[in-house]
């Protein structure tokens, strides 16, 4: 994951153990979806959608259940306003 210009910097970090702990019981497309934000980050729903392949449907449900267990985080798009971006809170 970029550390540079991350949004997402949070003060009290997840260890490697319970950022993996918090994923373990997630359905598969979520951690498709925290595995490309892993790499990429941050990105729009549009954008999570044509990386990972998944159905805009899926993708939403895949963020709504990282948000569950607050592993993901969200913001307004700089480059448009009127969309979120996403990013990994660990």
């Amino acid at each position: 994951m970029s550390t540079t210009d991350d949004p997402g910097a949070i003060e009290d970090t997840l260890t490697e153990a319970e950022y993996r702990d918090r994923l373990r019981d997630l359905p598969p497309s979520a951690k498709l979806v925290a595995k490309v934000l892993e790499s990429d980050s941050p990105l729009s729903q549009g954008q999570l959608a044509e990386e990972s392949l998944l159905p805009d449907r899926t993708v939403r449900y895949a963020l709504n259940r990282l948000e569950d267990v607050e592993l993901v985080g969200s913001r307004y798009s700089f480059r448009d306003a009127r969309k979120q971006v996403y990013y990994l809170k660990h």
